[in-house]
């Protein structure tokens, strides 16, 4: 799989849970990726799975912003994983969430 489209997995598995978030805060929030890196450890040969563990992260960023009501961040990471045939890491990744409570 080409490091692109894993790039893209990871971009959704964090941005996903922070939008989740934003939704359940109720509020117009902005969201940027700040920063990516990313280490390629293996090339896939099967479909990848990309799993983010941060959601308690992500909730604690969206709270700070609106308490705050300046721009926040955090780091999130993704991991990158084959099941078939065996479960094999192939990708690890490190993306910073940027948040901002919209102006009115």
């Amino acid at each position: 799989m080409y490091f692109g489209a894993l790039c893209v997995g990871a971009d959704c598995a964090g941005g996903l849970m922070a939008f989740e978030e934003m939704r359940k805060a109720r509020k117009k929030i902005d969201l940027v990726f700040k920063s990516i890196s990313g280490e390629f450890l293996k090339r896939p040969e099967g479909d990848v799975h990309f799993i983010c563990e941060d959601g308690g992260k992500t909730q604690q960023l969206i709270e700070r912003t609106i308490n705050s009501k300046e721009r926040e961040e955090t780091p999130v990471t993704i991991i990158a994983k084959t099941y078939d045939p065996e479960e094999l890491e192939v990708a690890k990744f490190t993306l910073t969430l940027s948040v901002k409570l919209r102006e009115k």
